[in-house]
């Protein structure tokens, strides 16, 4: 028998589910697609080094740069631990400086900086925005009972 989460063994029925995370689903979909440029870009720049760097710099290149990526990807999952965030906010600030290797990274990375803040801003109000609209839906069906 497999094994029940927390969640699982808590839930009752009519149980209402607790509205899901905006700024968790807009920084999930901003990491996943920077998990994509630096894939990319690490094959960019591994091609670009092929004329003219050792083959133990060129390992180096894919080895960091998929690990990068992944680490983009794993973020993912981690982001309702705390200091998620914060890793978030340092894997940023790693992408632009990944310009230092790449140039076009600067610009991509500050893009990508630009999309994390305003996710972190927004998602911020529009969960807020949420939990107001759940507290008032429940404060409506406690005085007049379930539809």
């Amino acid at each position: 028998m497999a094994r029940m989460t927390r969640a699982q063994r808590e839930w009752r029925p009519g149980q209402p589910k607790k509205p899901a995370s905006v700024r968790m689903m807009f920084a999930s979909t901003v990491l996943l697609l920077e998990a994509f440029v630096v894939f990319f870009a690490t094959l960019a720049f591994f091609g670009l080094e092929v004329l003219h760097a050792s083959v133990a710099a060129r390992v180096w290149t894919m080895v960091g740069g998929m690990a990068l990526a992944a680490a983009f990807v794993v973020l993912c999952g981690f982001l309702r631990r705390p200091g998620g965030y914060a890793v978030g906010w340092a894997l940023q600030v790693l992408l632009v400086a990944t310009g230092f290797l790449l140039p076009a990274m600067f610009v991509i990375g500050a893009c990508f900086l630009a999309a994390w803040w305003y996710s972190m801003v927004t998602g911020v109000r529009l969960d807020r925005e949420k939990a107001e609209r759940f507290e008032a839906e429940q404060e409506w069906e406690r005085r007049h009972g379930a539809s």
